[in-house]
Parts: C-alpha cells; sequence; structure tokens
C-alpha cells in the first residue's frame, strides 16, 4: 500500500530571503543577510539575494504553478525586515500588503500559507544594537515582530511556525561561523540557542494568551535534523549514535516536550550551557502544537571518546568536541551536490525515533529535498536523480506511517531553485527551474510527477 492518510498535507516551501529579491523595494529594511552577502569571500561568486527569484514581483505566477502542481499547501517565510523595517520601530505598512496580497492570491486558490515567522535573516538593527541572538532582549524583540504578524495575518493564517532550523541559526552563524553575524566559538551558540528557545515560547505565548482561541489556529517550531546510524552495534557507538541526535535535535526538542536540555548535553556542556528558570520551563514545555521536521541526509555515528572526532571530515550536529563522536558515510551512497548522501531507509528510522522519544506527536515534514545540477534541454528539465530522491524518501515516509508514526504532512523543498545561502546560485533544489539571468520559471518532470502523486494520494503513479 502506497498510499497516503486521506487528509494528508501535501505542500512546498521556501524563504524569503532566498526568493523575494525586492531589496529595497516597499519599505523594506537591512538583515543579516543583506550585509552579509556584501562582505567578499562570504557568498559563492559574490551572489546576493537582492534580486533572487524576484518573487516580489512575480509572486502571482508562482502562486499559479502551485496550483498546477496541486498543492494543497504552502510553507513561505516573512521577511522580519519588511514589516518592521529595523526590527522593533514602526510596522510597514507596504510590508503588511505585500504579504496580505500573497496570502489572500493563496486561498483564493485553494492552497493553504503555512508561515514561518524567523527564517534567519535578523533586521542588522537588532545585530547591532541587541546583539542578535546573543543579546538578553532579543526573545521580547521576536514576540513583538510575532504579535504585529498574528494580528495582521493570523485572521487568515492558521499554521505559523516560529523558527526554521534554530541549530542551523546557532551552530553555523555562532558557532563555526560560516553563516552571519560570522562568529565562531564553543559557547555563543548555546547562548544563541537558548535565546531562540525562549523566543520562539513568549512568540506561542503570545499567540495562544491572545489570538489562538479566536484565530483557531496552531503554532510550532521547525528544527532540522539528519539520522545518525551507529557504526556499529558496539554500546559504545549505539550511544554515540543517540549522543548525536540528542546535540541535534534533542537539543531544541528536549526543552519544548520534556521542559530541558538532554542529560547528555548538561552533562558534556557544563556552566557554558544555560540554565531555564521555572517560569521559562513551564513556558517553553508542550509550546508546539505538531513536531516540525526538516530532513536532509543520514551519516554513521561512532565513539571518538579519547580520539580527535576533528579527523573527521564531516560536521556534526551541535559541537564536535563536545559530543566524542566520529562521523562518515558509506562510499556506495550516491550523493546530492550539496555532497550529502542518499538514504531514504535514514528518513524512515529519524521518523520513529521522533515518535517513540516525544510521545506520537503529529509530524509535519516542514522541508525534504535535494540538490542536482540540472540544465534545461530543448524547454524542458528532466530531473531523474531528483525524482528518484522523492520516491525513496517519500516511500519512507510512508513506511513510517504504516510503522505507526503520525506524520501529517510533507512539504517539498523547495519550491523552485534560489540563493542557497553561502553557495549562491550554484545548487538547485527546485522542482521548477529557475534561469537567473532571465527569471524564466520552468517546471521540471519531478513537479509533474509531484503533481500525479498529490491527485493519486499515492505513490504509485507512472514516472
Amino acid at each position: 500500500m502506497a498510499e497516503f492518510p486521506s487528509d494528508f498535507i501535501w505542500g512546498t516551501a521556501t524563504s524569503a530571503y532566498q526568493i523575494e529579491g525586492g531589496y529595497r523595494e516597499g519599505g523594506k529594511g537591512i538583515s543579516i543577510w543583506d550585509a552579509f552577502s556584501r562582505i567578499p569571500g562570504k557568498i559563492m561568486n559574490g551572489d546576493t539575494g537582492e534580486v533572487a527569484c524576484d518573487h516580489f514581483h512575480r509572486f502571482e505566477e508562482d502562486v499559479q504553478l502551485m496550483k498546477d502542481m496541486g498543492v494543497n499547501a504552502y510553507r513561505f517565510s516573512l521577511a522580519w525586515t519588511r514589516i518592521i523595517p529595523d526590527g522593533t520601530g514602526d510596522v510597514s505598512e507596504e510590508g503588511i500588503a505585500f504579504y496580505s496580497k500573497l496570502i489572500d492570491l493563496l486561498l483564493e486558490n485553494n492552497i493553504t500559507p503555512w508561515v514561518t515567522l524567523y527564517h534567519w535573516d535578523l533586521p542588522v538593527a537588532l545585530e547591532f544594537e541587541k546583539g542578535g541572538w546573543l543579546g538578553d532582549d532579543i526573545s521580547d524583540a521576536f514576540a513583538h515582530y510575532a504579535d504585529v504578524c498574528f494580528s495582521h495575518f493570523g485572521d487568515r493564517v492558521t499554521n505559523w511556525i516560529t523558527l526554521n532550523e534554530p541549530w542551523v541559526v546557532a551552530m553555523l552563524g555562532y558557532g563555526q561561523g560560516v553563516f552571519p553575524p560570522g562568529i565562531v566559538s564553543n559557547e555563543a551558540p548555546y547562548i544563541a540557542g537558548h535565546n531562540l528557545l525562549l523566543g520562539h515560547a513568549k512568540a506561542v505565548d503570545v499567540y495562544r494568551n491572545k489570538y489562538q482561541d479566536k484565530q483557531k489556529g496552531q503554532i510550532g517550531i521547525a528544527n532540522n535534523c539528519d539520522w545518525r546510524e551507529p557504526l556499529t552495534d558496539s554500546p559504545d557507538d549505539l550511544a554515540a549514535a543517540e549522543r548525536a541526535l540528542e546535540f541535534f535535535l534533542a537539543w531544541f526538542a528536549d526543552p519544548i516536550y520534556k521542559g530541558d536540555y538532554p542529560a547528555s548535553m548538561r552533562e558534556r556542556v557544563g556552566e557554558r550551557l544555560p540554565e531555564f528558570t521555572a517560569g521559562e520551563q513551564a513556558m517553553l514545555k508542550d509550546s508546539s502544537d505538531f513536531f516540525g521536521l526538516n530532513h536532509y541526509t543520514t551519516m554513521y555515528a561512532a565513539d571518538a571518546t579519547n580520539k580527535n572526532s576533528e579527523d573527521s571530515v564531516y560536521g556534526n550536529g551541535g559541537i564536535s568536541e563536545d559530543q566524542d563522536v566520529q562521523l562518515s558515510v558509506d562510499p556506495s551512497w550516491s550523493k546530492t551536490t550539496m555532497n550529502w548522501a542518499v538514504v531514504p531507509w535514514g528518513f524512515q528510522k529519524l521518523l520513529e525515533w521522533i515518535d517513540t522519544r516525544y510521545d506520537h506527536p503529529p509530524i509535519i515534514v516542514t522541508e525534504n529535498g535535494c540538490a542536482f545540477d540540472d540544465k534545461p534541454e530543448n524547454g524542458e528539465v528532466h530531473d531523474a536523480e531528483r525524482l528518484d530522491f522523492y520516491k525513496g524518501y517519500l516511500a519512507g515516509c510512508r513506511t513510517a506511517i504504516s510503522n505507526g508514526a503520525n506524520v501529517k504532512g510533507y512539504f517539498a523543498w523547495s519550491f523552485m531553485d534560489n540563493f542557497e545561502w553561502v553557495f549562491g546560485y550554484s545548487r538547485r533544489f527546485g522542482m521548477h527551474y529557475v534561469d537567473f539571468e532571465t527569471l524564466e520559471r520552468i517546471p521540471k518532470s519531478s513537479a509533474k510527477w509531484y503533481a500525479r502523486v498529490i491527485a493519486k494520494n499515492s505513490l504509485d503513479v507512472q514516472g
């Protein structure tokens, strides 16, 4: 049986900085990604998101392409700088109007909006004036911004995601320094992660106390995690794989579902890991109405205690020296142009791990997808590798559901090729090809196949 539940949510996803463009139009302020991408050497080929896919001007065309694909949901993010240009001051009526038009158009086409409040594009003023996600006041600024969004859009938006991948914000921005604000530290990521969780909790508190009863919506968070498979069945490797998952996903999920960080993190990170007050724990616990998951790949995990885990050519979820985990991949696994291994069974195992650890929560796969080097031929784009990826991963998802995981929906990343952060326009994740010279969109074979899957609610389709 390859069918999905009858009420399954079929969607696709994007984020504001990656697609919108309209850099200084419509009253938009400057974000940390606007600033970071101007620093020589930070982004491949010197690319920026200043034009991106020009969705700011072409959103009507894009919604039509979504309708053609048959999706019943679209996940996108709001640019904080388009709504409150300096992060805390006046609200931009032009920004509100832009997103209102987009939301209304989606609803007219029977596409349910799933809105992410924060997908990494912090107003640069908050970085300079508040210390970014290391600042004591940042969680309150985020809650205020969320309040503005709920009040303007909550009459039509009933699915909210507070933060996208706080692990990435904390680790790549404040640990490894490859994302803005470019800080390298083994302590700052834990402080940033703590403040991100508090921002999430405060935004949810605002929604539940002021809006949820009237607007009848749901709110959650989207965390990212790769699967960690034990390299061997030795107790040490089994423990290492579990520890790797705890430093990656449980870092942000445990406080929400269990009230505090995992014991393995408390033990290993020590005083560098902040403490929650009793009031903060109460606000955090049960602060997500669904479990949002972004998933892309799998690695083997082995115990690296008393070894140099930095020998690994792969980064790890959380800070490597705090985990003592060695990561590797099977050389036989195929890889995407991100050099990420394609391992559909890892997706299934992760969904089932979440189901067990967090007591059968409703799971929304908020991102899943792959990058390949697609090229048009005679006006068409045949992305066979991506199509195979989706077939495998959706089959893994379907197996997890049949094994009892409560998976409610799936958002393919991404709707179209876009600005892939530090890789600029050199990596293509889209189901729609974008010519970045002309901005023409072309549905790829994967988009047409996905349309058939959605129409039939089943993987038993041709292609």
